[in-house]
C-alpha cells in the first residue's frame, strides 16, 4: 500500500514539473489553440499538447517502479506511444476523423498483441459470478470497438478547462477501487490507474479553469485510450467482475456524452463526425452555469456513476445488470427531456 502511494505522489510531482516545459515546447512549435468559432467556450490562444506531460510522468513512473515492466504494461507503454504521437500531429495539423482512427487502432491492436483483450463477459442471467468465455475473433472485434469508442469519448468530453483531465482523474480512481477489490490478482491493474490518476492530478492545476495549457487531443486521446486498456486489465478480464457493467459505468460520462452526439447528429441527419453545441457541457453553459460550474456539475455525475459501479461490483450478475439497466433508462429518460437529441448548431 505505501508503495502504491509513493507511486501517485511521484506521478503528481512528475506531472506538476513537466507541464510548465510542455507548455514551454508546445508555444515553441506553435501548437496553440485558436479560438475560430462559437464553440470555442476560450477567447484567447492557449497552447495545447498538454497531454504529454501526462504521457511523460505515467511514463516515468511506469518505469521507476519496482521490478521491470510486466508484459501488459510494455503493451501500454508503446500503444500510447502510438497514440500520444497521432495526438502530436493532430494538435499540430490537425488531422482528419479517419486518420486518428488509424493510430487508434494501431494502439488498440499493440494491446491486443500483449495480450490486453476482452476474452470473457459475465452470464447476465446467471445469479453467480459464472462468466461465458468468448472467441478470439469476437474478442479482437470487442477489444477494438471498445479501446477506439472510449478514446474518441474522452477526445469529444474534452471542451471545456479541466473536463477531461477531472473525469479521467475520477475514472481512474474508480478503476483503482474496483481492482482493489478484485483482490491481489489485479494489484498490476490497480498499480497502473493510481499513476494514472497522479499523472492527470499533476497537470490539473494548470488545466483548471482558467486553463494555462489544453491537453489537447494529445492528451484527451491518451486519457481514454489508458483507461479502456486499464479498465480491461482490472475488470472485464476478471471473472469475479460484473463485465461490461463495470466499466460503461465508470466511464459513463464521456461513453453516454458520445453516444447521445451520434444519436442526436443521426436524427437530424448530421454526419457523425461534425462538430455542435449539443454536448452536455454545452447545454449546462447555456444554462447560465459558469465554466467552472458546469465541469463541477460533470464531476459529480462522473463521481455518482463511479460510485454506482463500486456498489455494481458486490452484486450477482442479475442484479449488476439490471442496476446498469435502470442507470442507462433514467439517464436516456432525463437526455430525452432535456433536449440532448435536438440539434444545435
Amino acid at each position: 500500500m505505501e508503495n502504491t502511494y509513493l507511486m501517485f505522489f511521484t506521478a503528481v510531482i512528475i506531472a506538476f514539473l513537466a507541464t510548465p516545459l510542455v507548455r514551454k515546447f508546445a508555444k515553441a512549435i506553435k501548437a496553440i489553440d485558436i479560438p475560430k468559432d462559437e464553440r470555442r467556450v476560450h477567447k484567447k490562444p492557449i497552447p495545447k499538447m498538454g497531454g504529454l506531460a501526462i504521457y511523460i510522468a505515467f511514463l516515468a513512473t511506469l518505469i521507476l517502479k519496482k521490478g521491470p515492466p510486466t508484459r501488459p504494461e510494455i503493451g501500454m507503454i508503446i500503444g500510447s506511444f502510438i497514440i500520444v504521437v497521432g495526438g502530436i500531429i493532430d494538435d499540430l495539423k490537425a488531422i482528419k476523423p479517419w486518420q486518428k482512427i488509424i493510430f487508434q487502432l494501431l494502439g488498440a491492436c499493440t494491446l491486443i498483441g500483449f495480450g490486453i483483450k476482452i476474452s470473457m463477459i459475465t452470464n447476465p442471467i446467471s445469479n453467480s459470478y459464472s462468466y461465458i468465455q468468448i472467441n478470439n475473433i469476437v474478442s479482437i472485434i470487442l477489444t477494438l470497438l471498445w479501446i477506439v469508442g472510449v478514446t474518441n469519448a474522452f477526445n469529444l468530453i474534452d471542451g471545456l478547462d479541466g473536463l477531461a483531465a477531472g473525469v479521467a482523474f475520477i475514472a481512474s480512481i474508480t478503476m483503482s477501487i474496483i481492482a482493489f477489490l478484485n483482490g491481489p490478482s489485479r494489484m498490476e491493474s490497480q498499480t497502473l490507474a493510481v499513476i494514472l490518476a497522479g499523472s492527470v492530478l499533476g497537470f490539473l492545476p494548470y488545466n483548471f479553469n482558467p486553463a494555462s495549457i489544453f491537453m489537447g487531443d494529445t492528451g484527451s486521446q491518451l486519457l481514454g485510450f489508458l483507461l479502456a486498456a486499464i479498465s480491461i486489465e482490472g475488470a472485464i478480464k476478471s471473472a469475479s467482475a460484473v463485465v461490461l457493467a463495470v466499466p460503461i459505468l465508470a466511464l459513463g460520462l464521456p461513453i453516454y456524452d458520445t453516444l447521445f452526439a451520434i444519436v442526436r447528429r443521426k436524427i437530424n441527419g448530421k454526419p457523425i463526425t461534425e462538430a455542435d453545441r449539443g454536448h452536455l457541457h454545452h447545454r449546462l453553459l447555456d444554462m447560465g452555469l459558469s465554466q467552472k460550474q458546469a465541469v463541477i456539475v460533470m464531476y459529480l455525475i462522473s463521481a455518482v456513476l463511479g460510485f454506482i459501479a463500486v456498489i455494481v461490483m458486490q452484486l450477482t450478475n442479475t442484479k449488476a445488470y439490471s442496476v446498469l439497466a435502470i442507470v442507462i433508462l433514467v439517464i436516456v429518460l432525463l437526455a430525452w427531456k432535456f433536449g440532448f437529441f435536438k440539434h444545435k448548431e
